[in-house]
């Protein structure tokens, strides 16, 4: 193993988890989002990992400064939203993740659409992005996949996981399968995940 990947399988992997709601951070019900993210999490990663939670309103405002805390200041190596990705008036979101973005990956918004619409037909009327940040202080050296999700725990492990038939064998890919690799390519650590979840794609090595 060389010392770069020695120094990668080392790192400390911490995951943000964002629960947007105006109800939810005021107390009108309990939150399902950050819930549903942790369980599944345990169940599909093998490697260790540390949680950052975070339950906000939907301010763009809020949404954009928490964002901005969990990668440069908590160092998180990613961080997953939940909430706010539809088209009515408060769903911000999106727009807040594409404003501290400094890449877009288009990829995984597509593919979350293309699963949800397996189950239903208002899955076009989700907006869920993805972005990469990168901390503005160079000597920092830190950079984050930050994901929008869809709000309901179902959709949530639908879209993570993808489809599979009766045998157990994928039909349609989650996005999850291709987000260790896109940490290791950002530096990140190294990323296991259980097979009977979701497998986790790398290139093989020639």
């Amino acid at each position: 193993m060389s010392l770069e990947n020695k120094a990668q399988v080392d790192k400390e992997l911490v995951v943000g988890l964002v629960s947007v709601s105006d109800r939810a951070s005021g107390g009108v019900y309990e939150d399902k989002g950050i819930p549903a993210l942790q369980e599944w999490l345990q169940k599909a990663l093998t490697t260790p990992f540390r949680v950052e939670t975070r339950l906000i309103p939907d301010n763009r405002d809020d949404i954009e400064r928490t964002l901005v805390e969990l990668v440069d200041e908590a160092r998180c190596h990613l961080v997953l939203t939940t909430g706010g990705t539809g088209p009515a008036r408060r769903d911000v979101t999106p727009e807040a993740t594409l404003a501290i973005g400094t890449k877009e990956m288009p990829g995984f918004g597509e593919q979350m659409r293309q699963v949800s619409l397996h189950f239903v037909p208002t899955a076009i009327l989700s907006r869920q992005v993805a972005v990469i940040r990168e901390t503005p202080n160079p000597a920092s050296d830190h950079a984050a996949l930050v994901l929008n999700l869809p709000g309901q725990p179902k959709s949530i492990k639908e879209t993570l996981e993808g489809l599979k038939d009766g045998e157990g064998k994928t039909v349609v890919n989650g996005i999850f399968a291709a987000v260790p690799y896109c940490i290791d390519l950002i530096g990140g650590p190294f990323i296991d995940t259980n097979p009977d979840v979701c497998t986790a794609w790398r290139p093989k090595k020639k």
